[in-house]
C-alpha cells in the first residue's frame, strides 16, 4: 500500500447545507458523552515528557489541575494559566505546589509556574502570550481547557471587551490565544493543540449572527449558548486543522477536541445571582445530585486530555504532516474521552465552517483593531480561503 497521502477535493459549492438533526439524535449523542469506562494505564499509558513545555489553561481546579499534575509525573515542565478564582476554586499557588510535589514523588524536578490570565479579558491573554513569547521557547502542548458553566455568571452580561461573556471564555479567548502562540507551537518538532469542546456541543444550534448577542436568554428555542459555543469551538477546531494542513509553516500542528465526559468537578457551582432565586437553588441542587450520583471523577475526565497529549493515535500523520506515525488519525478529530466520534454534521460542513470562520475572526478583529496579523492567522487566512482547491487531508 502506497503511504503517499490522498488528494481530497473540497467542492464548496456542490454542498448542499445542513439540515438540523433531530431532537432524538442529539439527545442519544449528547448521552454517549456520558461515558463511565474507567481508564487505567493500559489506556493511557505514561510517557515520557522530559524537557517538553505544556500550558494548561483552567489548571487550578477540575480536569485541568489533574492533566496537569499528570503531564508533571511525567516530567513535563508547565505553565498554569488562570486567573484569581472565586473562594470555592482552589488557588493557583496551592495548585502549583500539589503538581510539584507529585512531580518530586515520581522523581521529577520540573518548572511548574502559574502565569495570570482571564478568559473574560482579552487584554490578559494578549499579555499571558507574549510574556510566553518572551521566553523563546518552543512550545509542545497547549491545553485550550478553561470555561465556565452556564450559571455559574450572568450569561447576558458582556465582558470589558464588549463580548457575550460565556461566548468569550468558552471560544473567543482560546481562539485569540491559540493564534497569538502558533509561532511557539511551530518550533516544536511534533507540537499538538488539545481543546476541550463537550458531547454538550450536540445540542447546540449554529446560529453565529447571534452568538454575541447579549439580549437573549441563556436558554431559547434555538439551543443555550453553553451548547451553542460548544458547537462552535468543535467546528472551529476541524477549520483550523484544514488551515494548518495547507500551510508549510504550520502543517506539522496537530488540533483535536475532546469530551471529558460527564465529571463530578467545581465547574457546575451557580453564581450567587443565579442562586438568589428559588428555581436557580433547585437547578443546582438536582444538577449537583446528578453529577455526585453520575459523573466520573476529575482524574478519570483529564485521561482524555491527557491521551490528545500524548498518544500516537492522536497525533501527527507521518504520511501527511511529515511527523508522527503512519496511519495516526492526526488532527480535526472529536474525541469522546479516548475514542473518535462522529461530531455534529456542522462540524464537517465546510460552507457553516467557513461562515463561522469568518464570523469568529470578526469578532476578534473588531476588538483586537490595532493586531494586523493576530498571530498565526495571517498565514491562515491566506492559506485557506480557496475551499475549491485540492488540500492534503
Amino acid at each position: 500500500m502506497s503511504n503517499e497521502p490522498s488528494l481530497k477535493t473540497e467542492p464548496e459549492l456542490n454542498e448542499p447545507p445542513v439540515q438540523d438533526p433531530s431532537w432524538l439524535y442529539r439527545t442519544i449523542n449528547a448521552l454517549k458523552g456520558c461515558n463511565w469506562t474507567t481508564l487505567t494505564e493500559t489506556d493511557v499509558p505514561p510517557t515520557d515528557l522530559r524537557g517538553k513545555w505544556i500550558i494548561v489553561t483552567g489548571a487550578n481546579n477540575g480536569i485541568g489541575f489533574e492533566a496537569a499534575k499528570t503531564f508533571a509525573t511525567w516530567g513535563a515542565n508547565l505553565i498554569l494559566g488562570c486567573r484569581e478564582p472565586p473562594k470555592w476554586e482552589t488557588h493557583p499557588t496551592i495548585a502549583v505546589q500539589e503538581i510539584v510535589d507529585a512531580a518530586r514523588a515520581a522523581s521529577h524536578e520540573c518548572v511548574v509556574e502559574w502565569w495570570a490570565i482571564d478568559m473574560g479579558d482579552l487584554d490578559t491573554v494578549k499579555a499571558f502570550a507574549e510574556r510566553w513569547i518572551e521566553t523563546g521557547r518552543p512550545l509542545d502542548v497547549l491545553c485550550n481547557n478553561a470555561g465556565m458553566a452556564p450559571h455559574s455568571a450572568n450569561e447576558q452580561a458582556a465582558t470589558k471587551d464588549g463580548i457575550q461573556i460565556l461566548h468569550q471564555v468558552n471560544t473567543i479567548s482560546h481562539i485569540y490565544l491559540t493564534y497569538l502562540l502558533l509561532d511557539s507551537l511551530s518550533k516544536s518538532h511534533s507540537p499538538r493543540i488539545i481543546c476541550t469542546t463537550s458531547c454538550h456541543h450536540f445540542r447546540g444550534f449554529f446560529t453565529p449572527s447571534t452568538m454575541n448577542d447579549c439580549t437573549i436568554r441563556p436558554v431559547h428555542l434555538r439551543g443555550d449558548l453553553y451548547a451553542n459555543n460548544k458547537l462552535y469551538f468543535q467546528m472551529w477546531v476541524a477549520e483550523m486543522n484544514r488551515r494548518l494542513l495547507l500551510s508549510d509553516k504550520y502543517k506539522h500542528i496537530t488540533i483535536n477536541g475532546f469530551n471529558p465526559g460527564f465529571i463530578n468537578s467545581g465547574l457546575w457551582k451557580f453564581s450567587e445571582e443565579n442562586r438568589a432565586t428559588s428555581m436557580g437553588r433547585r437547578m443546582e441542587w438536582t444538577l449537583n445530585f446528578l453529577v455526585s450520583r453520575f459523573g466520573i471523577s476529575s482524574y478519570q475526565g483529564a485521561l482524555g486530555l491527557v491521551y490528545l497529549a500524548t498518544s500516537g493515535e492522536f497525533g501527527g500523520r507521518l504520511e501527511v504532516q511529515g511527523v508522527g506515525e503512519l496511519g495516526a488519525r492526526g488532527g480535526g478529530n472529536y474525541v469522546n474521552r479516548i475514542w473518535k466520534a462522529t461530531p455534529m454534521p456542522y462540524v464537517e460542513h465546510l460552507g457553516s465552517r467557513r461562515e463561522l470562520w469568518e464570523a469568529l475572526n470578526g469578532e476578534i478583529r473588531g476588538v483586537r483593531k490595532d493586531e494586523e496579523e493576530l498571530g498565526g492567522l495571517g498565514e491562515l487566512e491566506r492559506v485557506g480561503g480557496d475551499y475549491g482547491r485540492e488540500s492534503r487531508l
